[in-house]
């Protein structure tokens, strides 16, 4: 079993950046494949990013192609998400997420997918 802890979130105005760190304990992070998602009000929870066990391999969100970057340090069991040009609409509580099974291609945005994970941290984004 692995526990998960984001930090890193707070309040920014929009075109600002923001990087978010999620921590593991209990396990080897480089055991598995992990993934960023995020909750607004009132909206189901959306993916946003993912990386393989590795990091060799990233996907994302078209919503943030281009601006957010996922990437992973496994010698500190630690994740990453750099968000930059922030906009309003990327204000949420994200998520990190863990799976302990190699994801298929067209499982890796699917929050079931993941079996772990974090209690999230709030971005706020004004403009």
């Amino acid at each position: 079993q692995v526990q998960l802890a984001e930090s890193g979130g707070g309040l920014v105005q929009a075109g600002d950046s923001l990087r978010l760190s999620c921590a593991a304990s209990g396990r080897t992070l480089s055991s598995y494949d992990m993934g960023w998602f995020r909750q607004a009000p009132g909206k189901e929870r959306e993916f946003v990013a993912h990386s393989s066990y590795n990091g060799d391999t990233t996907y994302y969100a078209d919503s943030v192609k281009g601006r957010f970057t996922i990437s992973r340090d496994n010698a500190k069991n630690t994740l990453y998400l750099q968000m930059n040009m922030l906009k309003p609409e990327d204000a949420a509580v994200y998520f990190c997420a863990a799976s302990t099974a190699g994801l298929l291609l067209s499982s890796r945005m699917l929050s079931r997918s993941y079996n772990y994970w974090g209690q999230g941290t709030q971005v706020t984004v004004s403009s």
